[in-house]
């Protein structure tokens, strides 16, 4: 099995980004599973053709997104993506599009293919806060959730794909008064433990995983 894992560059005035930062520290094997690592633009649909083009070159069977949810308590695995961009920012290149469909042929909204609640239960095994996420936003990482579900619908038939959300890193934390964070090293074996997961589970779990946020 090969996993793309992919993570994004600084956004939003941070000198660094917990989500690269933790896909380059992940082993190069999980679970007998080959991890490639690749590094993506915080920018509307340039995200997605360099995922596309990766797709092409290395031809993983399972592709996880990792990106950086600030606040956030713990690392948490999205169910669902939408088909709207409605950034609160600009992107690093200055796009902003508001109330825009990410693809206009696409559905409402894709799930997530990965085994989200198996991910979450062997991240909280390896003793890290995890929970199901139901909203991934309508910034750049709910863009590359719909829309590389998107392509493997359309393009790569059989491909699994999914989103990982991951709190500030501890250095971020230092100038931002009673905001939650998480240290690298921790960050790193949650998202290693959702990946066993998902190579050990084809299928998900059968447990609650709703929530009021």
């Amino acid at each position: 099995m090969k996993i793309l894992v992919t993570g994004f560059d600084p956004f939003g005035g941070e000198p660094v980004n917990p989500a690269i930062e933790s896909v380059k520290r992940l082993p190069d094997t999980i679970a007998g599973a080959e991890i490639v690592k690749l590094e993506i633009p915080t920018v509307c649909y340039k995200s997605l053709e360099k995922i596309d083009a990766k797709i092409q070159e290395v031809n993983p069977d399972i592709i996880i997104s990792v990106g950086q949810a600030g606040g956030r308590t713990g690392i948490t695995v999205e169910r669902v993506g939408i088909n709207v961009d409605d950034c609160r920012i600009p992107d690093n290149e200055g796009n902003q599009p508001i109330d825009e469909p990410i693809f206009k042929d696409g559905p409402d909204a894709y799930f997530s293919a990965l085994p989200i609640k198996a991910m979450v239960k062997n991240i909280q095994a390896a003793g890290i806060p995890a929970a199901v996420s139901d909203t991934a936003g309508t910034f750049i990482c709910n863009h590359v959730l719909y829309g590389v579900r998107y392509m493997c619908e359309h393009k790569y038939p059989g491909k699994k794909s999914g989103f990982i959300h991951i709190p500030f890193m501890t250095s971020q934390a230092v100038d931002k008064k009673n905001t939650p964070s998480m240290s690298l090293d921790d960050i790193v074996k949650g998202l290693t433990a959702a990946i066993e997961a998902v190579v050990k589970n084809e299928k998900d779990i059968k447990v609650t995983g709703g929530h009021i946020c």
